[in-house]
């Protein structure tokens, strides 16, 4: 595992992982299992990988894959998930503070899933590394909350949530050399952490790079 230099917003997301059990479900997120089932394996990159399940996910398909994510307690767990899933042997984690570091090569995928902070996290710029190390041929997949679920009457954080075309612009791919394949809002059902139904909307991004 790679470390990089501390930053307040590592020392945040390391306090979440490190002062209590796990913070996810175990399960690969739902749109990415959507939008990379059909997907040949390759070389992947996972940004923000968590606890792993992303990664251990893509590995079990046969993609070699790098996890990336700012808190080593996360890294950790990841490399015990992926290992008792009997696929460590296809997954690297790197500790990078997006934004600031971030890992090296070229990908058949890049996988960015919820890169989204309470605390400081420079988005854009993590975004624009994330389509610079798309390989030719290769995917970038986006998927960011498109705003507070619906039983979240006060938002407990001042938050900019991401629209479909901010993003697309910020990133600034030239069309001559990508596609867009999925710019989509999707709506799912959730339940809230005290047991109220409800629905949380989601952006997704998948554009594809061309071979060359």
């Amino acid at each position: 595992m790679t470390e990089t230099h501390p930053s307040k917003a590592a020392e945040f997301w390391e306090a979440r992982y490190r002062d209590g059990g796990p913070l996810w479900s175990g399960r690969p997120n739902a749109l990415l299992v959507r939008e990379a089932s059909d997907l040949a394996p390759g070389r992947a990159l996972d940004l923000g990988c968590g606890e792993g399940a992303d990664a251990v996910w893509l590995a079990s398909r046969g993609w070699r894959v790098t996890g990336v994510d700012i808190s080593q307690t996360a890294l950790e767990r990841a490399a015990r998930h992926a290992a008792e899933a009997g696929v460590g042997d296809r997954a690297l984690w790197e500790r990078h503070v997006l934004g600031e570091t971030f890992p090296e090569g070229s990908f058949d995928l890049v996988n960015a899933q919820f890169l989204q902070s309470p605390v400081e996290l420079d988005q854009g710029r993590a975004l624009r590394h994330a389509a610079r190390a798309v390989a030719p041929g290769g995917t970038l997949l986006i998927v960011m909350h498109a705003g507070w679920p619906s039983w979240q009457s006060e938002p407990p954080f001042d938050a900019d949530f991401p629209t479909l075309q901010g993003v697309l612009d910020e990133l600034a791919l030239p069309e001559a050399d990508w596609t867009v394949q999925t710019l989509e809002t999707v709506r799912s059902a959730h339940v809230s952490p005290d047991g109220v139904e409800g629905f949380r909307e989601d952006n997704v991004w998948r554009v594809r790079r061309a071979n060359s």
